[in-house]
């Protein structure tokens, strides 16, 4: 693959406007792109060449027309196979949803279309967004562009991989307990999970609905704050989608974090972090504060009972959301037989439909659900998910932003943890806790291991707050060039 980092999403978006590149030409160069890479990488699921070009056409003939081009105009977007697209099927990368098209587009790519962007196809996933290495699929694993060998991350792996492999500027993935941060510290490329309601779920195929959140792939800050912009805000198809007002997020990219504070939970670091991504973090924290930003020790005494906690609420509502997929109203329905009862049919719709880790949240989180089980497990867990808020609540009194490393260690090799699924739970020991307290949170690339694994530096900020959070990562950014890495 070049060694020259491709155009970002902004430096193509001004192009456009400007009318030195056609909407069309960038297009086919991002389709050409795909074919000949992603062959190798398992990013995309589908890919949607006439619909994307036609697209493109109309963007440049509207263009001709005099008519102003929008924040992404012309931009190749991919959006993972968990987002709904009207006219492209929408798998959740699931047997279950294999021949599923949306009738409509989730809100968050209709402001995408509306800010000119094209959508270039959907991208491979974890099943159901179930996973942190893109290997529960039913399309087969997703690789990282880094090393072949290795895991993307997960679960929005095929939107890491179609980033860092410069098949797109940007794309979108969910984060229900770090599957957009995760993939982006082992892909080299920078991933936001926004608050809670602060993007709008609607279109979100629904794996845990307290945690779910869309958000950004980019390579720069600057092109996720852009991403951010379009999407967020208001809006009535989902309640949960909040009124708050959607702050510049390019205006706050001021460079200036004179006076930050910047929270480090030094004994929640102590024990089981990779030495490269410890040196990596520290390294980081010095970048930052040779900036102007200051450190306080903050504590998150709750934080090592985060995987527990996450694994308890998320299956739970895993077990309530995924009961609709019963081979009655939609997709794939077991071909029935002679004498077949209801029962049969529902079995073994669910049984061939679904892979091995969504049956196992499936009847986990039925298990934390059922009479005798209840108080004991799923209520004790979102007791302790408060006290975890808390905790944020305490860090935030004396830090603007709560700094760790992204992940414990590079990324690993397919395969190594698929037969170990607590091994596989822990990759996420760093991320679940901010999808937990419902806060933002930002990984952006800031090393790399002896064998040349990308390591990421996550950010947390306060609700809402994704401003700090994004003038944070840009300004690390200005002073790094992690971000301008190609595989």
């Amino acid at each position: 693959m070049s060694a020259t980092p491709p155009p970002t999403a902004r430096a193509l978006r001004d192009a456009l406007a400007r009318g030195d590149r056609r909407a069309a030409d960038v297009c086919q160069e991002a389709l050409d792109t795909t074919a000949a890479r992603d062959g190798a990488l398992g990013a995309f699921t589908a890919v949607a060449v006439e619909r994307a070009l036609a697209r493109a056409h109309a963007l440049d003939a509207a263009r001709d027309a005099g008519a102003a081009p929008g924040p992404l105009h012309g931009v190749p977007v991919a959006i993972k196979d968990n987002i709904s697209t009207r006219g492209i099927r929408t798998t959740a990368s699931s047997r279950i949803l294999a021949q599923y098209v949306p009738a409509f587009d989730a809100t968050a790519v209709a402001r995408l279309e509306a800010a000119g962007a094209v959508i270039l196809g959907k991208t491979n996933c974890d099943e159901f967004g179930m996973g942190s290495s893109t290997e529960n699929s039913a399309f087969g694993p997703t690789r990282n562009p880094w090393a072949l060998d290795r895991t993307p991350g997960g679960s929005s792996g095929g939107s890491a991989v179609a980033v860092a492999a410069g098949l797109v500027p940007v794309s979108l993935g969910s984060d229900t307990g770090g599957s957009i941060r995760q993939p982006a510290a082992l892909c080299g490329v920078a991933g936001l999970k926004p608050s809670y309601g602060r993007v709008s779920r609607y279109g979100l195929l629904a794996y845990g609905s307290s945690l779910d959140q869309i958000g950004p792939f980019a390579r720069t800050v600057e092109d996720a704050a852009l991403v951010l912009g379009v999407i967020a805000g208001a809006d009535g198809q989902d309640a949960t989608a909040t009124a708050e007002p959607v702050a510049d997020y390019l205006g706050a990219l001021t460079g200036d974090i004179q006076g930050l504070r910047i929270g480090v939970p030094r004994a929640f670091l102590a024990d089981g972090v990779a030495p490269a991504v410890l040196a990596a973090f520290h390294t980081s924290l010095e970048v930052l504060t040779a900036r102007g930003a200051t450190l306080v020790d903050v504590d998150l005494p709750h934080a090592r009972y985060a995987i527990p906690v996450y694994y308890l609420i998320a299956t739970a509502e895993a077990s309530s959301n995924l009961a609709r997929y019963d081979g009655v109203r939609f997709g794939y329905r077991t071909p029935l037989e002679p004498g077949d009862t209801l029962r049969q049919m529902y079995e073994r719709t669910r049984d061939e439909g679904f892979g091995p880790e969504v049956k196992r949240r499936i009847m986990l989180g039925t298990y934390v659900l059922s009479a005798g089980y209840y108080d004991a497990y799923y209520l004790k867990a979102q007791q302790v998910r408060t006290l975890l808020r808390q905790d944020y609540e305490r860090a935030f009194a004396v830090a603007d932003l709560v700094a760790m490393p992204t992940t414990p260690t590079p990324a690993f090799r397919l395969g190594e943890k698929t037969d170990d699924p607590l091994a596989m739970y822990l990759a996420d020991i760093f991320t679940v806790s901010a999808n937990l307290a419902g806060l933002p949170a930002l990984s952006v690339p800031c090393g790399f291991s002896e064998d040349r694994l990308p390591i990421g530096l996550q950010l947390t900020g306060r609700m809402f707050d994704e401003a700090t959070l994004l003038r944070t990562g840009d300004a690390y950014q200005r002073d790094t060039n992690w971000h301008t890495a190609t595989p």
